[in-house]
């Protein structure tokens, strides 16, 4: 290696000129010394970074006498700490600069800037050493490389595993359920084909089930924000069906990464170029710091920091095995990521979000048209409920008193005030149409009450309750569309009411926050000939601010008769509805006060406030039709730059934030602007991008995902073969599978290692189809789990692979594999919105996710676990218990526990209980029901024993408490 500074090949203690500061002293401090003694670390209140600093360590022109040099010199230098010393030519370039005046550039001040090392085995190119292969057809490549280390570490393979053996672990390996016993015991007969198994399975659709849990693992999958309001994500789950398919399609591998970081640049006009940004926004979300708060306070800028360096960390952690999170505040202590790697990838997703974005149905220009024109129609709603609110809050402060009398006067008499009625539907042809009609309290509010006062019409004689839904229901949210946030505070919709005539109907809400309150009709109120849907009033009881809360608010409907003054819209918020009075002083009370009341009002009239309030009705009317003319499509909740604003919680529409280094990671401590680039650790990586700094947002992100999924990164392909091994065989080549840096653990088996990655590089399929088949059809993989003393004794871990590893089934396996025993899983039942296996309480503040209320008799849970509704803050407490993953971090490699707290839950939970009992009735009319019961948990018949001890079971106790005994045996809780 050449030395790099100018002096080091002269002779130590002769220079014919003093050391050049920018050539020879300034990168050895900026390489060896400023990490830890520049501005931002200071350790020992030390600092090297400017000529003012130094002094403080050094003695111009006495070099002996120099504290710096003292420390850095000898045998064992104190300095620099946890680090190479400084190499002899660099100690004295150091002298004979302080010797000869230690000569510093005025204004001069050094950054931190260590070499680049990126010789470490993880950083090195591929070498797919193919010396050991022969040309027989039936020796796996996977045997050479793993019989070779055992050769070399004087071990001895354990046998092959029985058939029946093979299968099940194979079954379950590749599809995640148990195998049915029919499949068991053809294979088990003569003649039968391992690899036809093999090919069969990866052809299933539950393969692509049981490898995509794999990577929602990693991916931090969930369908909640986190933190402390964690709100459901109702339309996550296409990203997961995402996943189930590229698997079960093959997709290849570099393909299947681009999508995930920059699909909808790519791969523009394509569903999975979008479905495939579900990735970047798996993760936990700060629903407050994002929406409450906003990006125009600290606390949501970072809020939105954070979310950029989550969603950073999960791009290199599971696509590369790169920790670059640890280069946010200095850089990187032991792999070579800088500081302003870390923010130039900053920059990369300077103009990303999390949000609901359109997959299909829409073009993308179409998509940015209809989001243009929504946030049009929000800004006039937003104007005009600010104008409706204060011309409401003027009248209120002149009419308080009037309204307090006017209270009381209808809550002990009623309050007939003029010919009013309230909201009436369009006319319907048939009963079961349904309608709705909603009303704005136009922002959150404390609800303690929704009351709904019927209509009243003198008309023919109808009366009182005059349109009243047979079936209906009252719900209320937060967001107006009624998608998501969605509390049900009063559900008649399951046989028909009677008319309610003049008494008021009552919900309880609870008293927490809610903007929207909608009613609707399930089943209409017959007329004559045809059917309506009316209402009298709608009044919000308020908690915190007592009284309505709905007087004067915004009404809209799906459709309405607008008919005054007897029918309308506003007329159900306006305080005024029919009550049956027979007090002609009360009477004359009311319309005394109600006449004071409008001279008030129009004394308050403003008339430019009244014009726009009506230019803003029109405005709103011109763009309904045009907004509804759009496909509304189909949601991915995902990364996006466009979309409908919430609260603080606004879009960049493409528009990068700027981004700045930050010195020690703090937000209010900016130093240089970042242009977007990346950690060069390999070919065709650059520190910046080519294009920056006038990249667009997504060609930035475009240029990332091609850099990663580049044919030279050795990362990529050396981290998906290591997780393939370790979701085939167990456990991983690298112990750390999200860290292939110097902090993680190096492979146990390196040259197979890269003959894998090449492999998979090389294919030009990038099948990862191809290497798991390869694994599965090694004898490393088909050996047997049994203990050998020996083997034990030498490699007590089976690092080298001696024998098979055992393992338990993982929580979604031991799930799924009771129901379908027990024969009630729905196989076929795939894709689409998750099922959720709790009941939501209070979902428009802090949902409460109950899991005790749900009954797992229910059939729409009886789906595979992959399709389960995921929630962060109270994830399924029986699953976890079984070490299911936290989907609040990438979860690289499961833990595998035994304890008490298992046993009990295995034979205590309803789920169990329930299963039991269908397993008995499965049973019912079998000629040897234990027999059949191990045939189907355990693919085997039973032993002698097993079955001797089952039969007494099921005589003394009964089917049902034989097959919980069946679910918790160890045979059936462990493959072998």
């Amino acid at each position: 290696m050449i030395w790099k500074y100018s002096l080091a090949l002269l002779p130590l203690g002769i220079h014919a000129a003093a050391p050049d500061f920018e050539k020879d002293v300034a990168p050895i401090l900026e390489a060896r010394c400023l990490s830890c003694h520049d501005e931002a670390s200071a350790k020992g209140d030390v600092r090297l970074d400017t000529r003012g600093h130094l002094l403080t360590s050094i003695l111009p022109g006495r070099p002996d006498e120099s504290t710096l040099i003292e420390q850095i010199s000898g045998p064992e230098p104190e300095m620099p700490k946890k680090a190479a010393p400084l190499k002899p030519q660099e100690v004295e370039i150091l002298r004979q600069w302080i010797a000869s005046g230690a000569v510093w550039p005025e204004q001069r001040v050094l950054k931190d800037n260590p070499p680049r090392n990126l010789d470490w085995w993880s950083l090195r190119p591929l070498r797919k050493d193919e010396t050991r292969m022969t040309n027989d057809p039936k020796v796996n490549p996977v045997d050479v490389f793993i019989d070779a280390k055992l050769k070399e570490k004087g071990l001895k393979p354990v046998a092959q595993a029985d058939l029946a053996t093979l299968i099940r672990r194979l079954t379950y390996d590749l599809t995640g359920l148990p195998p049915e016993p029919d499949e068991v015991r053809a294979f088990t007969e003569p003649g039968r084909s391992y690899e036809a198994l093999v090919d069969r399975l990866l052809a299933s659709p539950a393969f692509g089930e049981k490898w995509a849990q794999h990577w929602l693992d990693v991916a931090r999958y969930g369908e909640t924000h986190g933190y402390d309001k964690d709100k459901p994500r109702l339309n996550s789950w296409p990203y997961r069906d995402y996943v189930i398919r590229s698997f079960n399609q093959d997709k290849a591998y570099p393909q299947f990464v681009q999508e995930q970081i920059a699909g909808d640049a790519l791969f523009p006009g394509t569903s999975d170029g979008v479905l495939g940004l579900g990735f970047l926004a798996a993760g936990p979300w700060d629903y407050i710091g994002h929406t409450e708060v906003g990006e125009g306070k600290v606390d949501g800028r970072i809020a939105k920091h954070l979310d950029r360096d989550e969603m950073i960390s999960a791009v290199f952690n599971v696509f590369t095995s790169t920790t670059v999170q640890c280069a946010q505040c200095h850089h990187h202590k032991f792999d070579p990521v800088k500081m302003e790697d870390y923010y130039r990838l900053h920059a990369v997703f300077a103009a990303v979000d999390r949000a609901e974005r359109v997959y299909t149905g829409l073009k993308p220009e179409q998509e940015k048209q209809r989001n243009s024109l929504q946030a049009q129609v929000n800004g006039l709603r937003a104007e005009q409920t600010k104008l409706q609110t204060e011309a409401q809050r003027e009248l209120g402060a002149r009419t308080s008193g009037i309204e307090r009398r006017l209270g009381e006067l209808r809550q002990k008499h009623g309050s007939p005030l003029r010919p009013q009625y309230g909201y009436h539907s369009a006319i319907s042809r048939k009963q079961d149409e349904v309608k709705w009609v909603q009303v704005d309290l136009g922002k959150p509010q404390g609800i303690q009450q929704v009351r709904l006062i019927p209509a009243y019409d003198k008309y023919n004689d109808i009366g009182a309750g005059f349109g009243f839904p047979v079936r209906y229901k009252i719900e209320v949210s937060n967001d107006a569309d009624f998608q998501k946030d969605v509390r049900l505070v009063r559900n008649a919709t399951d046989k028909d009411q009677p008319n309610p005539r003049n008494t008021d109907i009552l919900a309880d809400v609870g008293g927490n926050p809610a903007r929207y309150i909608r009613i609707t009709a399930a089943r209409l109120s017959p007329r004559k000939d045809d059917f309506i849907f009316a209402l009298g009033e709608v009044e919000a009881i308020g908690g915190e601010n007592p009284g309505n809360l709905a007087q004067g608010a915004l009404v809209t409907a799906l459709d309405s008769i607008e008919a005054g003054p007897r029918w309308g819209r506003s007329n159900l918020t306006d305080g005024v509805f029919h009550r049956e009075l027979d007090d002609p002083a009360a009477l004359a009370e009311l319309r005394r006060l109600e006449a004071e009341k409008a001279a008030i009002e129009e004394e308050l009239r403003d008339a430019r406030r009244d014009a726009r309030l009506k230019e803003l009705e029109q405005q709103l009317t011109q763009l309904k039709p045009r907004l509804e003319a759009f496909p509304k499509g189909e949601l991915v909740y995902a990364a996006a730059t466009d979309f409908t604003a919430q609260g603080g919680f606004k879009p960049t529409t493409g528009k990068p934030r700027p981004i700045h280094l930050l010195n020690r990671g703090d937000i209010r401590a900016p130093r240089d602007l970042m242009h977007p680039g990346m950690v060069p650790l390999w070919p065709g990586a650059r520190e910046e991008f080519a294009s920056a700094p006038a990249a667009s947002e997504s060609s930035a992100r475009a240029e990332l995902a091609r850099a990663i999924a580049s044919r030279d990164n050795p990362l990529l392909w050396r981290s998906i073969v290591n997780r393939l091994w370790l979701w085939t065989f167990g456990q991983p080549l690298v112990g750390t599978p999200n860290d292939f840096g110097r902090m993680g653990m190096t492979p146990t088996h390196p040259e197979l290692l890269d003959y894998l990655a090449a492999r998979l590089r090389d294919d030009p399929r990038h099948s990862l189809k191809s290497i798991i088949r390869l694994l599965v059809t090694s004898q490393a993989y088909r050996r047997a789990s049994t203990h050998d003393e020996t083997g034990a004794a030498l490699d007590a871990g089976n690092s080298w692979l001696w024998r098979a590893n055992r393992r338990r089934l993982t929580a979604e396996e031991f799930r799924d594999s009771v129901l379908a025993v027990s024969g009630v899983l729905r196989r076929e039942d795939r894709g689409g919105r998750s099922f959720q296996d709790f009941i939501i309480e209070k979902p428009q503040h802090s949902p409460h996710y109950q899991y005790h209320l749900h009954d797992p008799g229910d059939p729409a849970s009886h789906r595979r676990s992959i399709y389960r509704f995921i929630v962060r803050s109270q994830p399924q407490p029986f699953l976890t218990t079984l070490d299911c993953a936290d989907p609040s971090q990438s979860v690289a490699w499961r833990d595998e526990s035994t304890t008490a707290l298992q046993a009990l839950a295995q034979w205590n939970n309803r789920l169990i209980e329930t299963m039991s009992r269908q397993l008995a009735l499965r049973l019912e009319g079998s000629a040897d029901p234990v027999s059949e019961a191990c045939r189907l948990g355990l693919g085997r018949d039973p032993a002698g024993e097993e079955k001797q001890l089952l039969s007494e079971h099921l005589s003394q106790h009964g089917p049902a408490s034989m097959a919980r005994v069946v679910f918790n045996l160890n045979a059936f809780v462990y493959i072998d």
